[in-house]
C-alpha cells in the first residue's frame, strides 16, 4: 500500500479544487525512499510503484512494460497523486486506479484530468460522483474531451434531457462516455427508426448495451423477426436479445417446450411480450406448474398472452386465480371467457369485473382474494427475516 513520508529535496504543486497552488513539503502524502536522480526511467518507475503502492516487483514491471510507464524523478507522479488526493480519492481508490492505469503517473493532470473534472462538475455531477467514476474506470481519462466525452454526453442528454440521468449512464457502464461504440450505436438506432422514447428507455435501464460491438447484428435479428422499431416493445426485445446468452436462451426455449409449446409458439410469445425471455427459468416453471398442475388450465393460454409470466405468482396470480376458480365452479363465468385477461388487468379493473360485479358473492370473493394476498405478504416478511 501507500507509504507516507516527508518528501525531500523538492517542492510540489498541490491542486485545490480547480487551481494549483504551492504547498508545504510535509503536507504531501506520497514520496520515495531513495534518491530521485537516476538515468534509468523504467527502473525508477518500477521502484516507485513498488515503494509507493506495495506492488510486487513482477506486477510493477508488467505495468511499466505494458503501459510504457517511464519517469526519471518523483516530481510528476507525486503531483498527479496530490491532484487526485485533493479531489477526494482515498488511498484504496488510488491504489486500484494506478493498478489499472499506471500511465496516469506520467500525465499532466492540469491538461489531461482537470478539464474533464470541470466538464462533469458543470453538468451537475458531484465531486464524489466523479471520484467513483474514475476510480472504477480511469480509462475515461484516455478519451478526448472535445472529440469523445462531450459529443457522447450531449447525444445521450438529447434523449434523456436530464444531466442527472445522463451522468447516471456510467452506473451501468463506467466506460460509457469514453467508448466510441456508444455514439455509433445510438446513431445506429436513430438510423433504423427507433423512437426517441425507446432510446431513452434503453439509456436509463441498460446503458451498458451501447458498448456492444455486435449491436447492428442484434438490431438486424429483431427486424428479421418482425419487430417494429417504433413500438415500445422494441427496447425490451433488444435488451432480451442482447443480454440473454445463446445457451440460456436455448434453455428457456426448451423449458417452454416442456410445457407443450412449439418453437413457433415461443417466437410468437417473444414477439407479443419480449419480457418473457427475460423471465428466469425457475419463474417460468413455477407459473406454468401452478397454471397447469394446480389449476388444470391449458399452457397454451399463456403462450397466447405471455404477459401473465411477468405477474407475481404469490401477489397476483394466486389471489386472482382463487376468485376465478370459485366463479368457474359456480358457473358464473362464461365458458368462452378468457382465463388470462384477469391476470393482466389493473387492480381496480379486476375488482370491478370479478369481485364487485357479482354483488351477492362479492363479500366471499373479496375474502378469498385477501386470504391469498395475506399469505403472500406473510411470505414476504418471512423472506426478509
Amino acid at each position: 500500500m501507500f507509504k507516507f513520508d516527508t518528501l525531500c529535496h523538492k517542492t510540489l504543486l498541490c491542486l485545490n479544487p480547480l487551481t494549483f497552488s504551492p504547498v508545504s513539503q510535509n503536507l504531501l502524502p506520497f514520496s520515495l525512499h531513495f534518491c530521485t536522480n537516476t538515468s534509468n526511467s523504467s527502473s525508477f518507475a518500477v521502484s516507485y510503484l513498488i515503494h509507493n503502492f506495495g506492488f510486487s516487483p513482477l506486477f510493477a514491471n508488467k505495468l511499466c512494460s505494458t503501459y510504457s510507464v517511464k519517469f526519471k524523478t518523483a516530481q510528476n507522479p507525486d503531483s498527479v497523486l496530490a491532484f487526485f488526493t485533493n479531489h477526494g480519492f482515498s488511498k484504496t481508490q488510488l491504489h486500484n486506479m494506478i493498478a489499472k492505469a499506471p500511465w496516469l503517473l506520467s500525465c499532466d493532470p492540469i491538461k489531461r484530468v482537470l478539464p474533464k473534472f470541470q466538464f462533469f462538475l458543470s453538468k451537475g455531477a458531484s465531486n464524489s460522483d466523479i471520484v467513483n467514476l474514475l476510480s472504477k474506470n480511469p480509462t475515461v481519462l484516455c478519451a478526448s474531451l472535445e472529440n469523445q466525452i462531450v459529443p457522447t454526453y450531449e447525444l445521450a442528454d438529447r434523449f434523456l434531457q436530464s444531466h442527472k440521468d445522463t451522468f447516471a449512464c456510467v452506473n451501468q457502464s463506467s466506460s460509457f462516455f469514453a467508448d466510441s461504440a456508444v455514439p455509433h450505436n445510438i446513431s445506429l438506432l436513430i438510423e433504423n427508426g427507433v423512437t426517441d422514447s425507446n432510446i431513452a428507455a434503453l439509456l436509463r435501464r441498460q446503458s451498458r448495451l451501447f458498448n456492444r460491438r455486435d449491436f447492428l447484428k442484434v438490431v438486424g435479428e429483431l427486424m428479421d423477426l418482425g419487430f417494429n422499431p417504433s413500438q415500445s416493445y422494441f427496447s425490451i426485445a433488444l435488451v432480451a436479445k442482447a443480454s440473454v446468452k445463446k445457451t440460456l436462451w436455448k434453455e428457456k426455449v426448451d423449458t417452454f417446450k416442456k410445457w407443450g409449446w412449439s418453437d413457433e409458439d415461443v417466437l410468437e410469445a417473444f414477439r407479443k411480450q419480449p419480457h418473457c425471455m427475460l423471465t428466469s427459468i425457475d419463474k417460468i416453471n413455477l407459473v406454468m406448474s401452478f397454471w397447469v398442475n394446480d389449476l388444470g388450465w391449458d399452457a397454451m393460454a399463456i403462450a397466447k398472452r405471455p404477459r401473465v409470466l411477468g405477474a407475481s405468482l404469490e401477489r397476483r396470480i394466486k389471489p386472482r386465480a382463487s376468485v376465478l376458480q370459485y366463479l368457474l365452479n359456480k358457473g358464473l363465468l362464461k365458458k368462452n371467457a378468457s382465463l388470462t385477461s384477469p391476470f393482466v388487468h389493473s387492480d381496480k379493473l379486476f375488482h370491478d369485473r370479478y369481485i364487485k360485479h357479482y354483488k351477492e358473492e362479492s363479500s366471499y370473493l373479496l375474502k378469498l382474494y385477501k386470504e391469498k394476498l395475506n399469505l403472500a405478504h406473510v411470505g414476504d416478511k418471512t423472506d426478509v427475516s
